[in-house]
């Protein structure tokens, strides 16, 4: 189901879905979003897929299409019925009792659950205790929640369910299948860990004489080092792809290193050591880690969207870099207690450093991962409002529209300001 806005255009990131579906001979159903905001034009999108050679039926095509708003439920009904009726005309069938098989969706690691990835059962029913093998990670199934986060002991054929157990993140896309006994589950994993392992060692281009001769005559050759780290697997190999992708005869980008998680000493290590600009994928480094790269001048850049890190990158290394908006960090503030009411959840905090006013963005950080990012709704010293709290004070703060606020999270104050680039 490829859904796209009706009150925007196809973007880039859809048409790469498209290109996907249509690589892999998958069937599409194209559901038009958002049709009751102002503006909303669903005769503009089917023009514009039109342009990409995709008709949907009511403009004589073979492709189903269904406009609606997920917001306020309108037509969902209706597409769920669309969705049915395909699944018949494709004639999917699944056989409920056999041992389940499917597809890891996502994965990554958690402080408090440890490693969790969400997965489709596409054949048999996956049960709780179940040992599962994908990729070279294995493990027994602790505990699965359905798409509710409500605990559930089976999943049949056809269902997305978030595990906990798996001893790794496997990759997104990688299948799954359930073993007999954990014995044959781990010696599957550690064959097909050390045959990865062999793979990536052959694959590494060692420097020939020739290559040096060509990079002598180019005079100008550049490498370019990055690590990515990023929040789920699937994102960091999805920008580690896309940033090679960019490599040119006279600039290559080299990933030396890629990881689910937040950004730590290590990472900074690695960077000092090898020259390479770190890359953070909707995570923060740890306090530590910041003021270590400060020390070492090493530059993390943070992205939330893929296409701005692309979009970056390739600028810098076309040498085009206009005059942007970047983020300045103001001040980072940790919540040492919460008070939950009817409308509100109030975090008591202490200013680590910097300082925090009421006017600035927000992000909530929570084990080096950004959970929201948003405005205040009120900031107060004891019980009057303030414009700005400093550091090692305490203050009170409500952020709009959000209320699961927990101890120890940690709010990070910033704003935007216009600043020009240089490479």
């Amino acid at each position: 189901v490829i859904v796209v806005a009706a009150d925007d255009a196809v973007m880039p990131q859809t048409k790469e879905a498209i290109s996907h579906s249509q690589a892999a001979n998958v069937p599409m159903i194209f559901a038009i979003n958002k049709v009751d905001r102002e503006g909303a034009n669903p005769e503009k999108i089917k023009e514009q897929l039109a342009g990409m050679n995709i008709l949907v039926e009511s403009w004589g095509g073979k492709f189903q299409s269904q406009e609606i708003s997920a917001k306020k439920g309108l037509n969902i009904d209706l597409l769920l019925e669309k969705i049915l009726l395909e699944t018949d005309i494709l004639e999917l069938k699944a056989n409920p009792v056999k041992q389940a098989s499917g597809t890891i969706i996502e994965a990554s690691l958690d402080k408090g659950r440890g490693y969790v990835a969400t997965i489709l059962v596409q054949n048999g029913t996956l049960n709780q205790g179940d040992m599962i093998v994908s990729g070279q990670h294995f493990g027994k199934i602790k505990a699965m929640y359905n798409e509710r986060n409500q605990r559930i002991e089976t999943a049949p054929p056809s269902t997305p369910v978030l595990i906990l157990g798996l001893n790794g993140a496997p990759q997104a896309g990688e299948t799954f299948k359930v073993f007999e006994n954990e014995a044959d589950a781990r010696e599957t994993a550690y064959k097909r860990g050390q045959i990865l392992r062999e793979q990536g060692m052959r694959a590494k281009k060692h420097i020939t004489l020739d290559e040096i001769g060509r990079r002598l005559a180019l005079g100008n050759f550049k490498e370019l080092n990055v690590i990515i780290k990023g929040d789920v697997d699937g994102s960091v190999e999805a920008l580690s792809d896309s940033l090679q992708k960019l490599s040119t005869e006279e600039i290559v980008i080299k990933v030396i290193h890629k990881a689910v998680g937040a950004i730590t000493e290590s990472d900074v290590t690695l960077a000092n050591a090898s020259d390479a600009i770190i890359i953070g994928f909707n995570v923060r480094p740890s306090m530590q880690a910041a003021r270590m790269a400060e020390a070492e001048s090493i530059e993390i850049k943070m992205y939330s969207i893929i296409y701005n890190a692309i979009e970056e990158i390739k600028s810098a290394m076309e040498g085009m870099l206009e005059p942007t908006v970047e983020e300045k960090i103001l001040g980072n503030i940790e919540i040492r207690e919460t008070y939950r009411f009817d409308k509100a959840t109030v975090a008591g905090c202490f200013v680590l450093d910097g300082k925090i006013a009421r006017n600035n963005r927000i992000r909530l950080v929570r084990d080096g991962i950004v959970i929201f990012t948003g405005e205040l709704a009120s900031l107060k010293r004891y019980r009057d409002d303030a414009k700005e709290v400093t550091s090692n004070m305490e203050c009170g703060l409500v952020i709009k529209n959000y209320n699961d606020i927990k101890v120890n999270d940690i709010v990070e104050a910033f704003e935007e300001v216009e600043v020009k680039r240089t490479l």
